[in-house]
C-alpha cells in the first residue's frame, strides 16, 4: 500500500510539473477533456434540472391518477374522425361514478375555460388561468393553502360564488395574501368572494398555479352550459393506494360502458388516460436528451483522450533517462506502468474538474436569468464527471505507460544521455 501511495505522490508531482513547465502544450491537451466533461455534465445537469422541475410540478398527483374524457393524451388506434364524435364526459357520469365506483380515494369533474381578467377596485390582472373544478380536486392534486381554505362540497354543488387565488394573483390584486381573504373580486361580470390563497409554487413548463384561480365547476356549467363540448370536460379519478391499476381501469371501463349503454361489439366511446403514461414519456424524453448529449460530448472526449495520450508520449520521451535509472536501481515494470497511468489520470481529472467548475458557474448564471427555474449540478453528476475523466486518462495513458514500462534500462540511459 505504501509503494502505491508513493507512486501516486510522484505521479501527482510529475503531472503538476508538466503543467508548470509546458503550460501551453498541457492546456491544449487538456482542453478536449475540459470541453468534453463540460458538454456532457452540462447536458446531464440541464436535463436533471428540467426533470426535477417537471416532477415537482406534478408531485401532488399520483402516477395512478386517471383522466377520463373524449380524447386520448397519447397515440390511439381509434381514427380521428371517429373519436371526434365521442360524447364528452358529463357531470352526470361524474356523479354516477362517484356513487358506484369502489376503491376511489377522490373523483373530480373539471372544465377547461379561456383565460380571463380579474378585477378588484381599480386593479386588474389579465390572462388569468381559470380552474373550474369540483371540490375533490383539492385532494387529488394535494393543493397547498397559504391563507384561508378551499371551497367545500356544498359550495361546489351549489355553484357558490367563491374563489381561490394563486399566490401571484393575490399579490397583484392585494398588498398580501392575508388581505385577500374575504374581499370580493369581479369575474364573468359577477362578484366572487376570495376564501383562499395558494402557497407559491413556481413555474414549470410555462405553467404555474401561482397565476391561476380555482372556482366551483357548477358556476361555469351555469354560465356556459351543462356539458359543453368546447370546454373539454374531464373526470379525474384517484384510486386508493395499493390497488391493481389494470383491474381498476377494467372495472371503470365496464361501468362507463354500462352507463352509456354500449353493446359488446361496440368500441369504448371514451378514453382512460393514466398519468403514468405521461411520466413514462418524460423519462423517455430525458433519456433521449441524455443520449444525444452523450454522443455529442463523446467527440470532445475523444479529442481530449488523444491530447492526453500525446502529452504522455512526450513525457515518456523526456524522462527516458530517468526511467532507465529507476529500472537500473530495481524499479519493476509495474512500478513504471502505474507511475505513468496515475499521471495520465491525474492530468485528465484536472481537466475534468476545470470542466465541472465551468458547469457550476454556468448553472449559477443560468439560474439567475431563469427566475424560478433552478439549474442544479448534483453530487452524482460531479462524481460521474470525475469518473469519466479518470477513465479517459486511464485509456489514454495505457499505451504510453506500457511503452515506458518496457524500456530497456541500458538503452534508456544511453538514449537519455
Amino acid at each position: 500500500m505504501i509503494i502505491y501511495l508513493r507512486v501516486l505522490k510522484e505521479s501527482f508531482a510529475f503531472a503538476l510539473n508538466a503543467l508548470r513547465n509546458n503550460k501551453l502544450r498541457t492546456f491544449l491537451s487538456l482542453l478536449g477533456v475540459t470541453i468534453g466533461i463540460f458538454s456532457i455534465i452540462a447536458v446531464l445537469a440541464a436535463v436533471d434540472s428540467l426533470k426535477k422541475e417537471i416532477e415537482g410540478s406534478i408531485s401532488g398527483l399520483d402516477n395512478s391518477t386517471i383522466y377520463l374524457g373524449n380524447f386520448s393524451f397519447g397515440p390511439t388506434e381509434v381514427p380521428q374522425w371517429k373519436w371526434q364524435q365521442f360524447p364528452v364526459a358529463t357531470y352526470e357520469e361524474y356523479q354516477f361514478l362517484k356513487r358506484n365506483m369502489p376503491d376511489v380515494e377522490a373523483i373530480s369533474y373539471t372544465l377547461n375555460v379561456q383565460n380571463e381578467t380579474l378585477k378588484y377596485e381599480d386593479k386588474s390582472v389579465e390572462n388569468v388561468a381559470i380552474g373550474a373544478v369540483s371540490h375533490e380536486y383539492y385532494d387529488i392534486e394535494d393543493l397547498k393553502i397559504q391563507e384561508g381554505r378551499f371551497y367545500n362540497e356544498v359550495e361546489s354543488n351549489n355553484g357558490t360564488n367563491v374563489i381561490v387565488l394563486g399566490n401571484e394573483i393575490a399579490n397583484s390584486l392585494f398588498s398580501s395574501p392575508q388581505v385577500a381573504i374575504g374581499k370580493k373580486i369581479r369575474l364573468y361580470g359577477q362578484k366572487f368572494t376570495v376564501i383562499g390563497v395558494l402557497k407559491k409554487e413556481g413555474m414549470a413548463l410555462g405553467d404555474s398555479k401561482d397565476t391561476a384561480v380555482f372556482l366551483p365547476v357548477n358556476i361555469v356549467r351555469r354560465l356556459f352550459g351543462g356539458n359543453n363540448k368546447n370546454l373539454f370536460p374531464f373526470i379525474i379519478i384517484k384510486p386508493e393506494k395499493g390497488l391493481d391499476n389494470e383491474e381498476f381501469i377494467a372495472m371503470l371501463t365496464q361501468k362507463m360502458r354500462t352507463y352509456r349503454g354500449l353493446k359488446p361489439e361496440e368500441i369504448d366511446t371514451f378514453f382512460v388516460n393514466q398519468l403514468q403514461g405521461f411520466t413514462d414519456a418524460i423519462n423517455n424524453m430525458t433519456a433521449t436528451m441524455n443520449g444525444i448529449g452523450g454522443v455529442i460530448s463523446l467527440f470532445s472526449l475523444l479529442v481530449g483522450g488523444f491530447g492526453i495520450a500525446n502529452i504522455m508520449f512526450v513525457s515518456v520521451k523526456e524522462r527516458t533517462n530517468l526511467i532507465g535509472i529507476q529500472k537500473s536501481l530495481g524499479a519493476k515494470n509495474k512500478f513504471i506502468l502505474l507511475q505513468f497511468l496515475f499521471e495520465a489520470m491525474i492530468l485528465a481529472i484536472i481537466g475534468g474538474l476545470i470542466g465541472l467548475f465551468f458547469v457550476f458557474i454556468a448553472s449559477l448564471i443560468a439560474s439567475s436569468f431563469t427566475g424560478d427555474f433552478e439549474f442544479v449540478l448534483s453530487f452524482w453528476n460531479i462524481v460521474l464527471g470525475t469518473a469519466i475523466s479518470a477513465i479517459i486518462g486511464l485509456i489514454s495513458g495505457i499505451v504510453p505507460a506500457i511503452s515506458a514500462s518496457r524500456l530497456d534500462p541500458v538503452e534508456a540511459i544511453r538514449a537519455g544521455g
